[in-house]
């Protein structure tokens, strides 16, 4: 097998390993929505609780209920709150029972349940943990921004792994390659991840060490989403410097694959930015 045959098979085996994080990030993470099943009346209903939404607006969430003789409420308050809980009835339009969220600050998060009932049982639509659903308000990104970044940071992905194998199989481009991955993840996560975290939350770093309150403060981590980046970036810098040292070496490109690939497996948004309403006023 010829080098230039080898080296697309490990771009091949790069990309589908790129996908399959990619996947694996948009079902994982605090923000994804929360899917499932019941059955009611004999009948099967499924269902999504959104747990993210933009801040431009009220969040609809949205029931498909085709029986009309079932009803809906939905029970929430703010999260992190001293709030009492708040419960409404769903309204019907069709075959759909909906409420609108009352919208909510950048960061802001809401806890809610819903409740179907008819004339002989009821069942209650949560979390798979049993606890209510959380949804973040979040500021409009606009595409032109939001898409360069996803793609940035996937594409960084993706060169972190090939580097890793190119450095692993002792071939002659490990620094070209770490080059790229480096730049890569400077443009998606320290240039417009930074403009993105603006947009969405009001603040370009949230991470340490401004302790996500934009206060410096070196003992306290701040938002995971910004720690994340800042872990892969200097994982890359540093086996940037070995590989000057010794275009040869193997084990800080492998090293700093691997601390990618840790940080693509903790779900997105994790700790991230959220606003504690026990300092605010009731509601």
């Amino acid at each position: 097998m010829n080098l230039k045959l080898k080296s697309t098979l490990w771009w091949i085996f790069a990309v589908f390993f790129t996908i399959a994080m990619a996947s694996y990030q948009k079902r994982t993470g605090p923000t994804y929505p929360i899917s499932g099943k019941t059955e009611l009346n004999g009948k099967e209903i499924k269902y999504k609780l959104i747990r993210t939404a933009e801040n431009d607006k009220d969040a609809e969430i949205v029931i498909n209920v085709p029986d009309t003789s079932i009803k809906g409420t939905l029970t929430y308050k703010r999260y992190k709150s001293n709030d009492s809980l708040t419960t409404v009835p769903l309204t019907r339009r069709n075959d759909t029972l909906f409420f609108m969220m009352p919208v909510q600050p950048a960061a802001g998060k809401m806890m809610y349940e819903i409740t179907l009932s008819s004339d002989k049982e009821q069942v209650v639509l949560k979390a798979k943990n049993d606890e209510f659903a959380v949804m973040r308000f979040k500021g409009p990104v606009p595409l032109y921004i939001l898409i360069p970044h996803i793609l940035a940071m996937f594409l960084g992905l993706l060169f972190s792994t090939r580097t890793a194998i190119e450095a692993l199989i002792g071939g002659a481009r490990t620094y070209k390659l770490a080059l790229w991955t480096l730049a890569l993840l400077v443009l998606g996560g320290l240039i417009l991840g930074p403009v993105v975290q603006k947009y969405a939350f009001g603040a370009f770093w949230t991470g340490w060490p401004l302790a996500g309150d934009g206060t410096f403060n070196l003992f306290r981590l701040g938002d995971m989403t910004d720690n994340k980046t800042l872990v892969m970036v200097l994982a890359w810098v540093v086996a940037i410097f070995k590989l000057r040292k010794d275009p040869k070496n193997k084990f800080w490109p492998a090293f700093a694959a691997v601390m990618v690939m840790i940080v693509y497996l903790i779900p997105h948004s994790v700790l991230g930015s959220e606003i504690d309403h026990t300092k605010a006023p009731k509601l």
